[in-house]
């Protein structure tokens, strides 16, 4: 038996750090059927200026979503994502993001969100409220 999940406060901050893959790159063609050449053509992407594909940028973002469900439990799930993209994730980079709580109240917790690249910029900002699961 373990025991429930401490409830998250103010403060609390969770990371997580991945490479952004060409296989992954892959993977998440398939999934979004997005067939954008900076995304899946490194010829086009070096042409327009990249300097080879650029992950996608959802794909980037959903790192994020892995720090705020650590920091939110089974009992919340993502109500609102207000997210920019200030600049390109080559793909093969290693990405942190990061969800920091700065509000808790009446059972929502609002969270600063950011991803940056290893050693470079700030790739995605942005904020999320975690809200209740219903029923839960």
């Amino acid at each position: 038996m373990t025991s429930a999940p401490s409830t998250p406060a103010v403060g609390d901050r969770v990371s997580f750090r991945k490479t952004m893959t060409v296989a992954e790159q892959a993977m998440f063609t398939g999934i979004s059927g997005n067939l954008g050449p900076l995304h899946v053509d490194e010829v086009r992407a070096r042409a327009a200026g990249a300097s080879g594909m650029v992950a996608f940028e959802l794909a980037v973002a959903a790192l994020a979503t892995t720090c705020l469900s650590r920091l939110g439990g089974p009992a919340r799930r993502i109500g609102r994502l207000d997210l920019a993209f200030p600049a390109m994730v080559p793909v093969g980079t290693t990405v942190e993001a990061s969800a920091l709580v700065t509000r808790a109240a009446d059972g929502i917790l609002t969270c600063r969100i950011a991803c940056i690249l290893d050693g470079g910029p700030v790739v995605v900002e942005g904020t999320a409220d975690l809200v209740p699961v219903a029923g839960a």
